[in-house]
């Protein structure tokens, strides 16, 4: 047994602190806190995370209360939190969360994941992490204080099994909190202690990333929403190919699916599906792929291309005509709610020439592979159906290493069509639970609720999986984008409660990704709450870090096509915090020919997470693309997942008129800091939703200097932090400046939904006495993440990968430069701007060997 030799919180008269530190007051009687310990001996984590965890005991401790009864949801309150920052994670939506600052308890929200409390009086840095746990068969969130009037700071911890089969009043070891004078190595070493203590769940240190970690692709749901099909994937594959930027991974988003309504025939895939929400009733009625796809024959596009016959804009029209007959519907919705003798004809006459309309469209669009084969491609024997067009997609695009298809955890929105299948299904009932009534409204949990969950029962949940996946990975599929995991929790109640169905949907699924997808093949998403990734991460290794891209605002605010964009890298940025303990960020798609792509891009740049689009057909901005992908479709990827400076950590990036969002990463041979103006939304929890706030659209000023970039957060990057001299590159407006640890910051301003890069490079000393830092190639937004190696200190070698202008500082000018064994040309200006360009090399797989002679 491994126990703390001294508890550094304490809780007494009704106050618990830590260091002197004040956190909450007014502690109730049956708050409890007791010392960390965890047995090693029944502990599956690798010996060194067991030392670690060993070592940090002593600056944490188990959080819990007893309830007076027993009962399947016991809310507690903790005390009063007043006059502390604090910095939150909560879930405005059931499946995605968001950052929240403040500084008292009534600033909490609902369903806070955990806390941040700021403790100046530990130290420089100091800082309490507070992280609700699993216990047993319950999970906890925690609350602001309810019907306490607006002076109440209470704050609340909640235990909740979700059934009331399922009660109990012991929740002792229900939180977890930890100290310490760095944030970032606080907020690890508090998900570490709860990986040695529940050992549910792996760190993302302990597993493999999947290869698109590293890899640019490309995402099907915009071009097509759901009407996805094999000509169209095709065509979207051939315009990265023919560009040169080659999509190593694609994934066919929803749509690909063989589902129905349950009035439907029971055998039949569901006609007319465009946009999203209209699948969202609809279940599997067999597990493999729709008819658009079944109907696809081996050799069809090697033998004719859609460029021969295909009319690339006929997905985008499909989806307008479908957007026109939504907005039809909604006005003729709010006319009806006005009352009267309103005459709703005109509505329903319009409806009904625009969904013929749509009619012939889609009959055009499901007539391309057959007006194909009357051309002469026949039935020539051969594969067919998902596996026939994923063999001729691989024999056209060889570089297209990876293809991934969409899925909702219970295997569609509506789940599985019961006697459809040999599996064990019943349409369950979806209720909510009551901590979700303060998040947003959804369209997915209305139709969910309105349609229910057809759920294959718990013990038959490996076999669903299995099912779905072997088939696929039979076909070349090499993996999944799990969507809607958090539908579990409506379905719970007569099924053990959240934790045990949850337990038994994962462990199916873990086993069914490693049997048929190499045991790394998933995207987690719409899974941003904490009792999935207590339960549900031992596999998983990358999952999506933010709400959806959303390229206009869905509730008709005409800004929200630039206030959105700043919204989702302040999701991401903050949810990376926590989510980064257990797998890699995955800031999802976007669109490159966006009003706001290059805000987008440059996010990515430096996010440390895989990089794709959803491009319409014809709809790209290569040259905006080919600053974040190399002619290979690799990337000059982070070290490290971006995370908001210290600077930001208890500010509001959103909405406070004073904060630019930062955020640090870590190259090879320097660091990088993206500054984003994000200013202008964010969340409001009287009408509980996130808005715009047009007067924060506006300017912004900041500061950047070298310790925001956070080196000793990886132990190969930590002696950058003791450079004497950091040469400094602005991506925007290309300049090169100096300065150390102790220089003035550099001052800068932003407008609205713009951004800055700065990459920060070491500067060595030349045997000669000049200096020397590599930059990388500039043409490159991550610059730094170009540079391969380098070595020497008389003449210096640099290799690096890509094409464009390779840019190093030097104090003095050289006497040659040498790229790949021939002199070139060079150029050499004031401030030690030395520039050369290099060319992709395919055979070098793009990297170039470039000496400066002294």
């Amino acid at each position: 047994m491994t126990t703390s030799s001294q508890l550094a919180f304490s809780l007494h008269d009704g106050n618990l602190d830590v260091g002197g530190a004040v956190l909450l007051s007014g502690v109730p009687s049956n708050v409890t806190l007791s010392s960390f310990e965890f047995d090693k001996s029944c502990c599956d984590a690798p010996p060194h995370l067991l030392d670690q965890a060993t070592a940090a005991a002593g600056r944490g401790a188990f959080l819990g209360f007893t309830a007076p009864d027993a009962t399947d949801r016991a809310p507690c309150r903790l005390g009063q939190l007043l006059n502390r920052k604090f910095l939150s994670v909560f879930r405005f939506k059931t499946w995605w969360s968001t950052m929240r600052a403040g500084e008292r308890g009534r600033d909490v929200q609902p369903e806070t994941q955990w806390l941040l409390l700021d403790a100046p009086e530990l130290g420089p840095g100091g800082c309490v992490f507070v992280l609700p746990l699993v216990q047993g068969s319950f999970r906890s969130a925690i609350f602001p204080t309810y019907g306490a009037g607006d002076e109440d700071d209470g704050v609340v911890l909640c235990a909740e099994s979700g059934s009331p089969a399922v009660t109990g009043s012991d929740f002792r070891r229900i939180a977890y909190v930890h100290a310490g004078t760095d944030p970032y190595v606080v907020m690890r070493e508090a998900y570490l202690a709860a990986r040695v203590h529940l050992g549910t769940f792996k760190l993302i240190e302990e597993k493999a990333l999947p290869p698109i970690a590293e890899r640019f692709g490309w995402c099907t749901w915009d071009a097509f929403y759901l009407t996805v099909d094999p000509v169209g994937v095709w065509q979207g594959v051939s315009e990265f190919a023919d560009a040169g930027v080659p999509a190593r991974f694609i994934v066919i988003d929803d749509g690909w699916q063989s589902v129905n309504r349950d009035d439907d025939p029971a055998h039949a895939d569901a006609r007319g599906l465009v946009l999203g929400g209209d699948q969202m009733t609809a279940r599997l009625h067999r597990f493999d792929e729709c008819e658009r796809f079944r109907r696809y024959r081996e050799g069809d596009l090697l033998r004719s291309p859609p460029e021969v016959f295909y009319d690339k804009t006929l997905p985008k029209t499909i989806v307008r005509k479908a957007c026109e007959i939504e907005g039809i519907v909604k006005a003729k919705k709010k006319a009806g709610l006005q009352g009267g003798a309103i005459d709703l004809s005109g509505f329903d006459d319009k409806l009904q020439l625009l969904q013929g309309e749509l009619e012939q469209l889609l009959a055009k669009s499901a007539h391309a592979l057959d007006n194909l084969r009357e051309g002469g491609s026949g039935d020539n024997g051969g594969d067919v159906g998902l596996k026939a067009f994923l063999k001729d997609m691989r024999q056209k695009f060889p570089g297209l290493d990876d293809v991934y298809v969409w899925q909702a955890l219970c295997g569609a929105w509506g789940g599985v069509r019961p006697g459809a299948t040999s599996l064990d299904t019943v349409i369950e009932p979806a209720r909510l639970s009551p901590g979700l009534a303060g998040t947003m409204e959804d369209l997915a949990v209305d139709r969910i609720v309105e349609g229910g969950i057809g759920l294959v029962q718990p013990h038959h949940a490996g076999k669903l999986y299995d099912a779905m996946h072997s088939y696929l990975s039979g076909a070349g599929i090499t993996g999944v984008k799990v969507d809607v995991f958090n539908t579990l929790e409506y379905l719970c109640a007569d099924h053990g409660g959240r934790v045990e169905l949850a337990k038994a949907y994962y462990a199916g699924l873990s086993d069914s990704i490693a049997a048929n997808f190499s045991g790394t093949g998933i995207i987690a998403s719409m899974q941003q709450c904490n009792d999935f990734f207590f339960l549900g991460t031992r596999q998983v290794s990358m999952a999506r870090a933010g709400d959806d891209f959303w390229f206009d605002d869905p509730n008709g605010d005409p800004m929200g096509v630039y206030w959105l964009q700043g919204v989702h890298m302040v999701n991401c940025s903050y949810n990376s915090l926590w989510m980064g303990q257990f797998v890699r960020p995955d800031w999802d798609m976007f669109q490159s020919d966006h009003v706001c792509a290059a805000f987008h891009a440059a996010s990515r740049a430096v996010s440390g997470s895989p990089i794709y689009v959803s491009d319409s057909l014809g709809g790209h901005d290569f040259a905006l693309l080919k600053t974040l992908v190399f002619p290979d479709g690799t990337l000059p990827l982070c070290l490290h997942y971006a995370l908001p400076t210290r600077d930001c950590l208890f500010k509001n990036p959103l909405f406070d008129q004073e904060t630019v969002l930062k955020m640090w990463n870590l190259n090879k041979f320097g660091g990088v800091i993206g500054a984003f103006n994000c200013q202008g939304a964010g969340w409001d929890p009287v009408e509980r939703r996130i808005r715009g706030y047009a007067h924060f659209y506006k300017a912004m000023s900041g500061t950047i200097q070298p310790s925001d970039v956070e080196w000793g957060q990886r132990e190969d990057t930590a002696a950058m932090a003791n450079a004497a001299e950091y040469a400094v590159y602005k991506h925007h407006s290309g300049e090169l400046v100096l300065m150390t640890r102790e220089s003035d910051p550099i001052n800068f301003s932003l407008q609205p939904s713009s951004y800055e890069i700065f990459t920060f490079a070491p500067v060595m000393l030349l045997a000669g006495g000049g200096k020397f830092a590599p930059v990388g190639v500039v043409d490159m937004i991550n610059c730094g993440g170009t540079v391969v190696d380098v070595e020497g200190h008389g003449d210096v070698r640099v290799r690096v990968k890509g094409a464009g202008r390779l840019m190093v500082y030097s104090s003095v000018r050289p006497v040659r430069s040498v790229v790949d064994g021939c002199e070139v040309e060079f150029e050499w200006g004031d401030g030690g701007k030395l520039e050369v360009s290099v060319a992709w090399k395919q055979d070098k797989e793009g990297v170039s060997d470039v000496v400066f002679c002294y």
